[in-house]
């Protein structure tokens, strides 16, 4: 199932999806106090609601279209930040909001974008406009004691012959599989497409920051793995990935693995890369002019993520503190790597330094780093691109590896 573009329709039915559930999930109060910072007394309520909500919205809502306006029409094209160079104008715009978001917006209120009460109904607001009531590929919830995700697979009735394992972003503290459930459905079809009889794909549902820390995302991480395991026909058909914190967790269990014995010996087939956080604090993680993450909001979800009981040099909690070869070698999935990631990423610099130590251990190593690009866009691209292939140039890419790599 692949639909559209994001249309400014669409937009607007998030909105209408998001916000009774900011008062459901979040309450009055709350969204208030982040809003006014100091609350007053109920009796001075409504004057200062009234004039503390202009004075913070109105330079946020000015800033932003001034900003876009004047790169777009008053910046010479080479003179524009590289990734504002390719955009399209509602690309270009939308990114300006996530990045103002990702620097000022609470995780308490990203948790509510990205959750499922939001997302689900959204897509089947998609999907309707698009003229389908039931997506031809299911999915189905499970929750286990010890993990929680969403199994797709294109026919329920026949074992798959190609498992995607998939951990999804959102900086360990916001984000749900159901965000990413459009995105999930296209890659099952595509690989139905390219030929195999019947791919699947678990996305696991991790427990967020701050309901839990590490190590409690890692080992959710390695019972969904070994639940996978019950569903494919050998791990070598497995292929695990993630984006952005889901890809830190993918690189923290693969370490994790050769560690166990249990495990050494179920290595995955493949594993798929889009934008990794390599290492959780790092000084390399610097702000880019394209980029909509920052540094500064990174190391808080970070420090947040490891708490107060691991050292940020832990390898297994922070993958990119590893320098060892043969670790890399053990950790290595059984066909290699395929990362995926933009010039102009905050993360950029780490992701280069593991490609190139990885490429040391004989593993096969593959990147496409898209120039111009930034955090994610893979992912985005499917929501934003402007023509079908431009939505689906880095699915694209990453159908082929898996069909080279693991043959269906």
């Amino acid at each position: 199932m692949i639909l559209s573009q994001i249309s400014y329709l669409d937009c607007i039915a998030f909105l209408v999806f998001l916000a009774p559930q900011l008062l459901v999930q979040i309450g009055l109060l709350p969204l208030l106090t982040w809003l006014i910072p100091a609350l007053p007394s109920l009796g001075k309520l409504q004057h200062v609601m009234y004039v503390g909500i202009l004075i913070l919205t109105a330079p946020k809502a000015v800033a932003i279209p001034y900003q876009f306006i004047r790169e777009r029409f008053f910046v010479s094209h080479q003179h524009r930040a590289p990734f504002v160079q390719k955009a399209t104008p509602f690309q270009d715009l939308v990114i300006r909001f996530v990045r103002y978001a990702f620097a000022n917006m609470p995780a308490f209120l990203g948790r509510v974008f990205f959750s499922k009460a939001v997302s689900l109904p959204f897509l089947r607001f998609r999907m309707l406009r698009h003229g389908i009531v039931t997506s031809p590929i299911r999915w189905t919830e499970i929750k286990r004691p010890n993990f929680r995700g969403v199994w797709i697979v294109h026919n329920q009735q026949e074992q798959p012959d190609v498992i995607v394992y998939y951990c999804h972003g959102g900086g360990f503290s916001m984000g749900s599989s159901f965000f990413y459930m459009e995105f999930l459905l296209a890659w099952v079809a595509m690989l139905k497409n390219a030929g195999y009889s019947n791919p699947a794909l678990f996305a696991l549902e991790y427990t967020l920051v701050p309901d839990a820390t590490y190590p409690t995302q890692l080992h959710e991480t390695v019972a969904g793995y070994e639940y996978v395991l019950s569903l494919a026909q050998s791990s070598v058909r497995v292929v695990v990935g993630g984006d952005s914190a889901g890809a830190t967790l993918i690189l923290s269990f693969l370490l994790y693995m050769s560690d166990h014995t249990d495990l050494r010996h179920q290595k995955p087939g493949l594993a798929i890369m889009i934008s990794p956080w390599v290492t959780i604090l790092s000084r390399e993680n610097r702000n880019t002019e394209s980029d909509y993450l920052n540094s500064s909001s990174l190391e808080l979800y970070g420090r947040q993520y490891i708490g107060s009981k691991v050292s940020a040099d832990d390898p297994i909690v922070s993958p990119g503190t590893c320098r060892d070869l043969n670790k890399w070698r053990e950790a290595s999935p059984e066909q290699g790597w395929y990362f995926l990631y933009g010039s102009e990423e905050v993360l950029g610099p780490e992701t280069r330094r593991l490609i190139s130590l990885l490429e040391k251990t004989g593993k096969e190593v593959d990147s496409w780093e898209e120039p111009g690009g930034i955090h994610a866009w893979p992912v985005a691209s499917l929501y934003l691109g402007e023509t079908r292939e431009a939505r689906l140039s880095g699915l694209k890419s990453i159908v082929e590896a898996i069909k080279n790599r693991i043959h269906s």
